[in-house]
This record gives structure tokens, C-alpha cells and sequence, in this order.
């Protein structure tokens, strides 16, 4: 398992709604090493990538979404699909990596990148009008919710610099079964799962937690 490519960007000015005129989702490859740590409260605090812009900080963002990891091989099957390139970072993702199974791992799985960097799973990535816009194909949210190969956001437990070629090693899987898919389909097409979610305990994004009990009160209410 490696990291292909660590990609960051700049705000730049976007036609679509949702990013107030500017947006952070145009990342490329960066060429020499990265620095990575906690960045602060969501709201507040933009990307744990130095160099990284994060504009709309109400849904992107923060110590439980420092870093967006996608998988090549996913990247790849939608290149067949879309029958075009589709280069590193061009979802978004600050991580592009190898070898590794991202829609599979757990919520609260470790990785480890390079010798210092460690990182922790939190929730899966939700699809936006940005990024639709972004990459130019109708109906992508819909096409890119029912592949169900979202991507993993994670937060930082170690701080540490990585660069492209980095070998990747997951340190940690926690006792449970809630993946990534599991937790898109809860968050997007599947709600009655939003209690699965709670199995994973406190590695779980506090905003899918506050959801699932939100949804369980209603459905005793």
C-alpha cells in the first residue's frame, strides 16, 4: 500500500453555488513534502494539509475532516466509465493512494504514512454541487452516491510530513463492522442504518453520532 500523490490547492473562483464565489476542490499534486496536523474546530479550521484551502468551512473542514483520502483503483473504474482521465486529486482528495481498500475500511481504522504521520478514519465524503460542477458530468451526485465509492475523511492522531511514494500501513482495525460504505449508505440512500453507525464509538465524526441519535429519538418518538 502506498500514497500515490499528495494533493493541495489553492481557493480559486467557481461558478457554482454552495462555496460563496470561491472554491478549494481544484487540488494538484504537490512535489515535495507535506506537512499535515490537526487544523482546529469545524467551522473555524480549514485542511490538516499545509497549503490546502478550505473555503466553505461550514461542511468541509476541521479536526474530524482534516484529510480526504480516495483510492486509485476507484479513481481508475471511473475513468472506464466516464471514458476520460481523471488525474490525482481531481475529486478533491488531498490523498491519492494504492493499495488500499478506502470504501471498505473501518471507521476508526489507523494509518499510518511515512514514519511519523498517523491518521484515523471519521466518515465517508458526501457529494456536492461543487464537485458536480467540478467535474462537468450531469447528474454526477446521483451517478457518484449509487457507485457508493465515496472516499474516507480522517483526522489527524499524529502529525507528521508525507510526500508521494510514502508507503501506508494500517496500524489498527477496531471490532466492528461499520465501513465507510456502511456509513454512505446511512448518511445518503439508506437512513434506517444511521444506528449501525453507533457501534464505532468515539472514532465516529460527531456529526454522523448526533444524526444517528437524532434519528433514533424520532423513531421512538
Amino acid at each position: 500500500m502506498e500514497l500515490l500523490s499528495v494533493n493541495t490547492g489553492r481557493s480559486r473562483p467557481t461558478e457554482h453555488r454552495g462555496a460563496g464565489g470561491r472554491t478549494g476542490i481544484f487540488k494538484e499534486p504537490a512535489e515535495g513534502p507535506v506537512a499535515v496536523a490537526a487544523p482546529g474546530p469545524k467551522g473555524v479550521a480549514g485542511s490538516g494539509l499545509a497549503g490546502d484551502d478550505v473555503v466553505n468551512r461550514k461542511h468541509h473542514g476541521g479536526d474530524d475532516q482534516a484529510v480526504y483520502a480516495y483510492a486509485r483503483e476507484d479513481l481508475d473504474a471511473w475513468e472506464r466509465e466516464l471514458g476520460r482521465e481523471l488525474p490525482a486529486g481531481m475529486f478533491g482528495e488531498n490523498l491519492t493512494t494504492r493499495g488500499l481498500d478506502v470504501t471498505h475500511a473501518l471507521i476508526g481504522e489507523r494509518w499510518r504514512i511515512g514514519p511519523r504521520l498517523l491518521l484515523e478514519v471519521t466518515s465517508a465524503r458526501i457529494p456536492c454541487m461543487t464537485f458536480q460542477g467540478k467535474l462537468g458530468e450531469p447528474g454526477w451526485i446521483k451517478r457518484f452516491t449509487q457507485a457508493g465509492a465515496p472516499g474516507a475523511y480522517l483526522r489527524v492522531i499524529e502529525p507528521g510530513e508525507i510526500r508521494r511514494g510514502d508507503p501506508i500501513t494500517v496500524e489498527h482495525r477496531p471490532d466492528h463492522d461499520v465501513t465507510i460504505a456502511l456509513a454512505f449508505r446511512a448518511m445518503t440512500t439508506e437512513r434506517a442504518l444511521l444506528p449501525r453507525l453507533l457501534e464505532a464509538g468515539g472514532a465516529l465524526h460527531p456529526e454522523l453520532r448526533d444524526g444517528a441519535l437524532k434519528y433514533i429519538r424520532a423513531q421512538e418518538a
